[in-house]
């Protein structure tokens, strides 16, 4: 679930921002998290919290998600309408039961220290050549129509947490598209950033894209969490 940036940017900072505390509070305990712990390494710029864990899975968890994604994949969803090259991958769910999704869930735990309770299933992506993913941000437009609902799910989101699954030939980056930082995709790599800004407003730098891959096949798979409990 996506938001193609459809809204005036100076209006929506004039807005109340609900979950305002609790994501100013999600972002100080995960902050001090991943600052005490050697493996974690903070991208270089100023406007937005990014992060990035080498080796977060083995090549045999790599080989098993992908397999679970070819199950699932199905052309993906967006929130609202807009043009046919917007978002071109295969997306799924992956089995919430299977043990390396689990054992994958329990390393975000101990990494972020937010109750995997808050977070989204965990959903798999997979890009051929060609395929993209344009400009979007993952947090949640409370001017659209789909906020109550999401609103009534578990809140604005807080962190993503995305896991490179292989090395792409070629393309196929993540590229920050107001930061001017891309990142290449490598097997196993574990990025993540907080959507919102230290006061708990949403971040309009956190703005990303999905490269087309140009050689190749990219597989991702992505665990976005709320303020709150998903699903309450």
């Amino acid at each position: 679930m996506v938001q193609p940036d459809p809204i005036d940017e100076h209006a929506e900072r004039s807005r109340p921002a609900p979950d305002r505390r609790a994501l100013a509070a999600i972002g100080d305990k995960v902050r001090a998290r991943l600052a005490a712990d050697p493996t974690v390494y903070r991208v270089p710029v100023e406007r937005a919290e990014i992060f990035a864990v080498g080796d977060f899975l083995d090549a045999h968890e790599c080989e098993h998600v992908m397999r679970l994604i070819d199950e699932v994949a199905r052309p993906s969803d967006i929130t609202r309408d807009a043009e046919p090259d917007f978002r071109t991958s295969y997306s799924g769910d992956v089995p919430q039961s299977d043990p390396v999704v689990r054992a994958v869930e329990r390393r975000l735990y101990d990494l972020l220290g937010i109750d995997l309770a808050w977070g989204e299933t965990v959903q798999g992506q997979r890009y051929t050549v060609g395929q993209q993913f344009k400009e979007h941000c993952d947090w949640f437009d409370t001017t659209q129509g789909y906020w109550r609902a999401e609103g009534q799910l578990g809140g604005q989101r807080s962190w993503t947490a995305m896991v490179y699954l292989n090395t792409v030939e070629a393309g196929g980056v993540t590229e920050f598209t107001r930061l001017g930082v891309t990142i290449p995709p490598q097997a196993g790599a574990l990025l993540l950033w907080n959507n919102n800004r230290p006061d708990g407003r949403v971040n309009w730098d956190t703005l990303h894209a999905a490269l087309p891959v140009e050689r190749g096949v990219k597989y991702v798979i992505t665990k976005w969490f709320r303020s709150r409990r998903w699903g309450a």
